[in-house]
């Protein structure tokens, strides 16, 4: 490879997930529409890649539906090849693809409700994770992920933020345990900026944010988180890990014992104020 172009070595979590059949198609037409603009100009794969500054062996996986091509790679081809636009506009399709298929589906789902309650029990809720925190958390598994397969779930996990800047923005309320506050996962440092993102996203108007002590009576949430969504025509969804097999539900019933759960669990929680103070508190201590 040329000196100063990129390879897949330089881009880690790029690859398609062979699973994913909706990704799959949409990475090959992209990468078919690649190839018929860039023949139909003239130029070799060779020089499309200096051009946009990428290797010739990666162009060709691009083009074969092999690799999801970057935003700004799908930029500079616009460019080069004079589409006038319409490469770049398959940017929002092919964003998603990178995203595994069931954070896909939660993602779509968190864009719709108009209201959104999340109980953790074991760690930060997704929704409110660092960059830097996540990372951590994803490269403590065992059996450990890929490189490629943090890469992939980091950003997949940080897309579901944009949920925050949605108007009009939907309701959002949050109980996190006292224990997962105080781990410091990645180090003091990452702690810290992940205890102060806490607080600012708890600050937002329309998020609600509440703190579980250790030191309280046994409660509704202790066998796993729990989330609830409703959406703009009544209807709702919801999962939690201690109930119906930690299945997605719709069925009113089965929806109504969770957020019987959920309301109990808020209802036991600190305040949205003293939460807010208690986790200051914490950033105070060290």
């Amino acid at each position: 490879m040329t000196v100063g172009l990129k390879g897949e070595a330089d881009e880690p979590g790029w690859e398609v997930d062979p699973d994913d059949e909706w990704g799959v198609a949409v990475v090959a037409t992209v990468g078919r529409q690649l190839k018929l603009r860039r023949e139909a100009v003239g130029m070799k794969a060779g020089d499309f890649g200096k051009a946009v500054g990428y290797g010739e062996d990666l162009v060709y996986k691009i083009e074969g539906g092999k690799r999801i091509p970057r935003p700004e790679y799908l930029d500079k081809a616009d460019m080069v090849l004079g589409a006038g636009g319409l490469i770049a506009a398959m940017k929002e399709d092919v964003a998603k693809v990178r995203y595994p298929k069931k954070v896909r589906a939660l993602a779509e789902s968190e864009g719709k409700a108009v209201e959104i309650g999340v109980y953790e029990c074991n760690i930060i809720a997704g929704l409110l994770q660092t960059p830097e925190h996540a990372r951590a958390l994803i490269e403590a598994a065992q059996p450990p992920y890929s490189p490629d397969d943090v890469e992939r779930m980091v950003a997949a996990r940080l897309a579901r933020r944009s949920v925050f800047e949605r108007t009009p923005a939907p309701s959002i309320h949050f109980v996190l345990e006292e224990a997962p506050l105080r781990r410091q996962v990645g180090g003091t440092m990452v702690w810290r900026q992940q205890l102060e993102h806490v607080l600012e996203v708890g600050r937002l108007h329309g998020v609600t944010l509440q703190v579980m002590p250790t030191n309280t009576d046994p409660h509704p949430g202790l066998d796993g988180r729990i989330e609830l969504l409703k959406f703009p025509d009544g209807t709702a969804a919801g999962r939690s890990d201690g109930a119906f097999n930690g299945r997605p539900i719709t069925d009113p019933k089965q929806l109504r014992i969770l957020e019987l759960r959920y309301s109990t669990i808020r209802a036991q929680a600190l305040p949205p104020r003293e939460s807010l103070a208690f986790i200051e508190q914490l950033l105070g201590e060290k």
